[in-house]
């Protein structure tokens, strides 16, 4: 039996997972969503990687999986104990030393979002509407609304402190329908940072609330 330990992106919420957390556990596999103080100006990246390790504890056969700003807490993780597996999702993977807030424009993510929406006919001005909830079931969206956390600025200025990723098996689970991570910008990000192809599903940036199903049985099927 593995162990997911899933953690969220801005915000820290670990109620984002709430959908696949039980489809991983009917096949009979452990699963943790950690909450993060996401809205804490005292928490940076430092603290995210403690409450990580801390659900952690003693478990073995860990799956470390990181949705969107949580790429930045999952290298910490990793340089501190050992995980079996990485995997991201829809992911911010960073490179040794940089920091959230560096990460936009060392990607070059702002006129590959622009390029997309663009392509597609939606506006490339941001809103919640457009690019995190156009595919999350209204039911699901109006039930996280009051949960949901600004993100402290803090965690934007913290270097993400790690000297490599480890020799284990990583990898990049990517939407098709992400907006605010267009799939291209994804598949070069992977290719370019981690030297990895990405594994694409319908869904957009929010895919564990959109669809929760092909993302659970997209992370058990990485299971040997």
């Amino acid at each position: 039996m593995a162990t997911f330990v899933l953690i969220p992106g801005a915000g820290g919420v670990a109620w984002y997972w709430h959908r696949v957390v039980p489809l991983l556990e009917a096949a009979r596999q452990d699963a943790i969503a950690v909450d993060l103080p996401g809205d804490d100006e005292r928490a940076g990246l430092s603290a995210y990687s403690e409450r990580v390790l801390d659900a952690i504890g003693t478990k073995q056969d860990v799956v470390l999986v990181a949705q969107s700003l949580g790429g930045f807490t999952a290298p910490l993780v990793c340089a501190r104990t050992h995980v079996q597996r990485l995997i991201f999702v829809n992911a911010m993977i960073p490179v040794p030393g940089e920091t959230a807030g560096d990460w936009w424009q060392n990607t070059n993510w702002e006129a590959a979002r622009r390029a997309a929406a663009e392509r597609a006919g939606y506006s490339p001005e941001f809103d919640l509407a457009t690019y995190f909830l156009h595919d999350v079931p209204r039911e699901v969206a109006a039930q996280g609304e009051p949960l949901q956390r600004e993100e402290a600025k803090i965690v934007f200025t913290e270097p993400c402190k790690f000297e490599g990723w480890p020799p284990i098996p990583t990898h990049v689970i990517a939407g098709r329908d992400d907006r605010f991570f267009p799939i291209e910008f994804q598949r070069s990000l992977a290719r370019e940072r981690l030297g990895l192809p990405i594994d694409d599903l319908r869904g957009g940036h929010l895919v564990a609330l959109a669809q929760p199903r092909a993302l659970a049985e997209q992370l058990l099927g990485y299971l040997p």
